[in-house]
């Protein structure tokens, strides 16, 4: 599942294409991916003017000048796929994938914009823009891990109201938004906090660590177009490559690259895969 910096890659790469452009056609090829689309969705997209791109947690935005805000969750497998008519390699992909291209916006300047989902968990929404932060996909979101209301104070207040495992605590939603498994590992990783840990445990000084680390290892995922595992890709087709950077996720029974002689372990904490360093985590 794409967590926050892949959703921002997209968003970056989708900003120079979509913001303060017409969408001249939208076709909707299907009723539904993980939900039904909403009513004429394409006769309320076609003609508008995307008025801003903006991404809330896992959603990208984009507001429209009809007043309503079309919401995009990729799911696990959902690309936007961008062609300009400049690329061979583009054609050629396409070419192969065109069966799940489920929306396509066809924008004025001849952009062809693709919202391609071989496993259909992707979804859209249209609802209206002075409302969207009510509308149910978002209204029980947490803050924003690099947004100002996200700081030690917060997650410190946040963490000791919760008996459950920090990695579990840091990856709900309610509390903080966008996080997900593998930067949860990382970031628990840099700050030498084991996942196993009782959030309610952490000390105001551990606990203020973890905002820092949480804005460092986001910013440097999204600076390396974020982490390609499986599916994910960004809007030129290209492969993040932060999974090169990987400390511990996925790294079970490889050495620490702190030095300390121990192995990277895995453990399963509520179904999810937690990769630590036993050692240097505590």
């Amino acid at each position: 599942m794409p967590e926050l910096p892949e959703v921002e890659t997209v968003r970056r790469g989708l900003q120079p294409v979509m913001e303060g452009r017409i969408i001249a056609r939208a076709d909707v090829n299907r009723p539904d991916l993980r939900w039904p689309f909403p009513d004429n969705m394409a006769e309320r997209l076609s003609g508008r003017t995307v008025m801003a791109l903006r991404r809330r947690s896992k959603y990208i935005l984009a507001d429209l000048d009809s007043g309503e805000t079309l919401i995009i969750h990729l799911g696990m497998s959902g690309r936007m796929q961008i062609d300009q008519h400049n690329s061979a390699k583009f054609h050629q992909e396409a070419a192969i994938l065109k069966k799940h291209d489920h929306v396509v916006f066809h924008m004025q300047d001849g952009t062809r914009i693709a919202f391609n989902d071989a496993r259909r968990f992707g979804a859209m929404d249209l609802t209206d823009t002075a409302g969207v932060e009510n509308h149910w996909l978002i209204n029980k979101l947490g803050p924003e891990p690099l947004g100002n209301a996200f700081d030690e104070t917060y997650l410190f207040e946040a963490l000791k109201k919760k008996s459950a495992p920090i990695k579990t605590a840091l990856l709900d939603q309610h509390i903080v938004a966008g996080l997900g498994n593998i930067y949860v590992c990382e970031v628990l990783f840099r700050t030498g906090i084991s996942p196993k840990r009782k959030a309610s445990n952490l000390s105001a000084t551990r606990a203020a660590s973890l905002v820092p680390a949480i804005r460092e290892v986001l910013n440097e995922a999204i600076e390396s177009g974020g982490s390609s595992l499986r599916d994910h890709r960004q809007t030129n087709g290209e492969l993040g490559y932060f999974q090169h950077n990987f400390a511990v996720y996925d790294r079970e029974g490889q050495h620490c690259s702190n030095d300390c002689g121990s192995k990277i372990f895995r453990v399963v904490q509520s179904g999810r895969s937690s990769f630590y360093c036993p050692k240097c985590q505590r």
